[in-house]
C-alpha cells in the first residue's frame, strides 16, 4: 500500500480567512509537519492550490505557502473546488503507484470534502487528518469530520502520522 498526503489550498489568501475550530496558521504548520513526516518515509506529497479560471492575474496570496513545497513534491494548480477535476492529480497518482490518499488543508467542507469524494469515486482509500484541516465555522467542521467523513474513511489526528 503506497499513501500520498494531499494538501489542499494552504495559499496565504485561504490561510488567513476566519476558519474553525483550528486558526489557519495551526492547520497550515499541521500540514507542514505531515508533510515532513511523509517526506521522510519517503511518501508522496501533493500540493493542491485554486487558480480562478480564466483570469489571467490571480488575487495577491494565490501562491503555495512560502517554504511549503520542496523538491520531489507535486503541485497541482485546480480551477475547481475538488483537486480532481481538469488535472492530471489520477495519472501523477497513478504512476506513483498510490492506492490510498491522505487529505489535509482549508477548507473542510469545500476543496477537502470535495478531493475526498473524487478520490472515492476514482477507487483511492481516502483518510482524514481532523486537525489538520478546518470549516468556515467549527459546527460544520465537527459535523463532517464525524459524520460525514467516516462514510469515505478513517479520519485520524497528526499525531497517527508523525
Amino acid at each position: 500500500m503506497t499513501s500520498a498526503l494531499i494538501l489542499i489550498d494552504l495559499m496565504p489568501r485561504i490561510v488567513a480567512l476566519p476558519v474553525a475550530p483550528h486558526s489557519g496558521e495551526e492547520v497550515q504548520a499541521r500540514c507542514r509537519r505531515l508533510a515532513d513526516a511523509f517526506r521522510a518515509q519517503g511518501r508522496p506529497v501533493v500540493l493542491v492550490r485554486v487558480e480562478r479560471p480564466n483570469v489571467t492575474e490571480q488575487p495577491p496570496g494565490s501562491d503555495l505557502a512560502d517554504g511549503l513545497v520542496r523538491p520531489g513534491d507535486l503541485v497541482v494548480v485546480k480551477r475547481t473546488v475538488g483537486a480532481f477535476h481538469g488535472t492530471d492529480l489520477h495519472e501523477q497518482l497513478l504512476a506513483r503507484g498510490v492506492d490510498t490518499v491522505v487529505l489535509a488543508g482549508l477548507v473542510t467542507t469545500m476543496g477537502v470534502e470535495s478531493t475526498a469524494r473524487a478520490a472515492s469515486d476514482h477507487g483511492y482509500e481516502v483518510e482524514f487528518v481532523a486537525d489538520a484541516m478546518s470549516g468556515f465555522a467549527a459546527d460544520e467542521h465537527e459535523f463532517t469530520v464525524e459524520r460525514i467523513f467516516p462514510r469515505f474513511g478513517a479520519v485520524h489526528d497528526t499525531a497517527a502520522y508523525t
